[in-house]
């Protein structure tokens, strides 16, 4: 997949989050703007989403979509703002607790994704959320070792 065509993936999930008219009324483009940022048709190809655009979106999206596909490019983890939590970490025998639990997650909904013996685009974003979520508990874990390690 090329770079254009995976940025416009995300920028149609983005607002396919959002919803299409709550992104018109966000951002005060119409529906034809918003999809000819994500159009895959050889006349939009040169089209992308402003960043400013994203920027109000993304405030109102349940996944900043467009910003972890750039970070994804560039090989950057983001992590997430630790009070949007269940529970803040109080130590790595909790982190190993949550990271099991979270890799038990994962495994299920591959196991479920991977039943039909192929995995849809739901289930992949599933799956992708799962990881995600892995890696924040990783993400926790290391911060609270080299806490420990000081």
């Amino acid at each position: 997949m090329s770079i254009s065509s995976y940025l416009k993936k995300h920028t149609e999930a983005l607002v396919k989050d959002v919803g299409i008219e709550a992104a018109c009324e966000i951002t005060g483009k119409s529906k034809a703007t918003l999809g000819r940022y994500y159009s895959e048709n050889d006349e939009h190809d040169d089209r992308f989403m402003p960043i400013d655009v994203v920027a109000l979106l993304e405030a109102t999206s349940r996944f900043p979509h467009v910003t972890s596909a750039l970070a994804d490019l560039r090989g950057i983890t983001l992590s997430y703002d630790g009070e949007k939590r269940n529970a803040t970490s109080t130590g790595v025998n909790q982190d190993v607790v949550a990271l099991a639990q979270r890799f038990g997650m994962l495994m299920a909904e591959y196991n479920q994704a991977i039943g039909d013996g192929k995995i849809s685009i739901n289930e992949a974003k599933r799956l992708l959320r799962e990881t995600l979520a892995i890696q924040q508990v990783l993400l926790e874990m290391k911060l609270n070792l080299e806490e420990e390690a000081c």
